[in-house]
């Protein structure tokens, strides 16, 4: 077990994130002593998307290809719509996901951000939920797609939009602080 004091939090994203979906699990996560780094395709500051325009930039802290996974107990993947199509043709970032849900770590993916698992191909057979547009895709990649705050499939974590932050942060320390998942890759 990891208490969330000590924990070292992943959050990857590029330009388009939505703004609340990666400031909230950062603001919060720290202000509960996880360490949390964030990592961009370049090593870059991102800029979010604010509800209907540009939102403020967010440091990084690391590039997508130079992170450890085993440095890391979670992984977080911010939604928005622009953040998740472009981070899903970045083989980097398709790698690292697969690598966190292959080693048992928790992943946590919220709005558009199941794209991402999609295309990681580590949906099947899963309980989940996104944004409403993107629960076909889900679904058609063999997700058991469901409407609530949160759906947690043995430590792979889905919520479906801003509203659902605070419970998505905090079954982000719930299972982060039950250790690593024995689970199927995909």
């Amino acid at each position: 077990m990891t208490e969330i004091t000590s924990a070292k939090i992943l959050i990857m994203a590029t330009h388009g994130f939505e703004q609340s979906e990666l400031v909230k699990p950062l603001e919060d996560l720290k202000a509960k002593g996880a360490t949390v780094h964030v990592a961009t395709p370049d090593g870059n500051a991102i800029r979010g998307w604010d509800q209907t325009d540009w939102g403020k930039e967010v440091a990084a802290d690391l590039k997508i290809s130079d992170v450890n996974v085993s440095d890391y107990h979670a992984l977080v993947l911010p939604g928005g719509q622009i953040n998740p199509d472009l981070l899903r043709v970045e083989q980097d970032a398709i790698a690292t996901i697969r690598s966190f849900v292959s080693e048992g770590r928790v992943v946590a993916a919220i709005c558009h951000a199941p794209w991402l698992l999609i295309e990681a191909g580590v949906v099947k057979g899963r309980e989940m939920t996104s944004y409403p547009s993107i629960r076909t895709d889900l679904k058609n990649a063999g997700a058991e797609v469901v409407d609530k705050a949160v759906a947690i499939s043995n430590g792979i974590i889905t919520s479906r939009n801003p509203d659902d932050l605070d419970a998505f942060v905090a079954k982000i320390v719930e299972e982060v602080e039950e250790g690593k998942h024995e689970r199927n890759a995909a």
